[in-house]
């Protein structure tokens, strides 16, 4: 692996340096700048002529300096003349704006992956993107990768007996569905509708009654999940529910809303970077640090990276 290398913007660096440590590869030098103005510089201190180059940098909050600290990166790598530049995603900010909700709304999930491919970036890696089908807004490759493997492997260990995967909203369930699927569970839903302004859980869809709930939402921003859980407690379920969160973003107070007496835990990847004081006790993170070094090290190869990708 001599002519790989790896870089990380200030997003995520403890992720980052743990996949290149699995890889034997040290950090490239990287500094970036910040002007008192707010503008960010990129320092590239290694030669990365007719390098393969990774850049692992989730676009988690602050999301547009993240951002803006990737792009600049990717043109720094480009203008320096690597042989390929890769942009490692683990999580991908402005994915929940795939679509035209509204009339006159951005679609900046499409934006975003513009800038990438304008920056320089040859190929990109995410990780269980909001809407799979943002895929098709690229026009390099993609490697959708997924992290649902990692988790179900933890869940299993914890030999929870009576469970059932719920899902939050329709939208995720196809997601719940292959953890169910994977842990050999029974599935449920908690069916929602805007309400006089509020969301409300309308009826709870299967069989949750004495039963201990895995609830797997993709992203959790400000802790609004956490408002729905009573429902699955009227509809007969135990109070021990387990919430399984790829992107545990938590801003705001989604810390202090999760301290609740029937969540018992909370596994989450570590996908964006969380300080401790922003850890709820219950977390528990399930690192993803092995699949972006084998999803790394199967590109650097030219081999296979299939196995690892998110299937539907």
């Amino acid at each position: 692996m001599d002519d790989l290398l790896i870089y990380s913007g200030t997003a995520n660096r403890p992720l980052a340096a743990a996949a290149a440590a699995l890889l034997g590869v040290p950090l490239g030098n990287l500094d970036i700048i910040r002007f008192p103005d707010g503008e960010v510089s990129p320092l590239i201190h290694d030669s990365v002529r007719g390098r393969d180059v990774f850049v692992i940098q989730p676009t988690s909050p602050p999301v547009n300096d993240h951002l803006i600290e990737l792009l600049l990166t990717l043109d720094a790598l480009r203008r320096a003349s690597a042989r390929r530049v890769t942009a490692v995603i683990p999580y991908y900010g402005y994915s929940r704006q795939e679509r035209k909700a509204k009339p006159r709304e951005a679609i900046s999930a499409k934006v975003v992956a513009n800038c990438l491919a304008g920056a320089g970036a040859d190929r990109v890696m995410l990780l269980d993107i909001h809407a799979p089908a943002m895929q098709g807004f690229f026009d390099i490759p993609v490697d959708a990768l997924t992290a649902v493997s990692l988790l179900t492997h933890r869940l299993a260990e914890l030999n929870l007996e009576d469970a059932i995967v719920v899902a939050p909203d329709t939208g995720r369930v196809k997601l719940a569905e292959r953890f169910a699927d994977a842990l050999g569970l029974p599935l449920g839903l908690m069916n929602k509708r805007r309400i006089g302004g509020r969301v409300q859980v309308t009826h709870v869809v299967g069989e949750v009654r004495g039963r201990r709930p895995i609830v797997v939402d993709d992203i959790m921003a400000g802790g609004s999940l956490t408002s729905q859980l009573p429902a699955l407690l009227e509809a007969g379920a135990l109070p021990e529910i387990t919430l399984v969160i790829i992107h545990p973003l938590l801003v705001s107070d989604a810390p202090r809303r999760l301290e609740q007496p029937f969540i018992r835990r909370v596994l989450a990847t570590d996908s964006v970077l969380l300080p401790p004081e922003r850890r709820p006790a219950t977390l528990e993170i399930v690192s993803i640090a092995p699949l972006l070094a084998e999803a790394i090290r199967r590109t650097h190869e030219e081999a296979s990276v299939s196995p690892l990708f998110q299937l539907e």
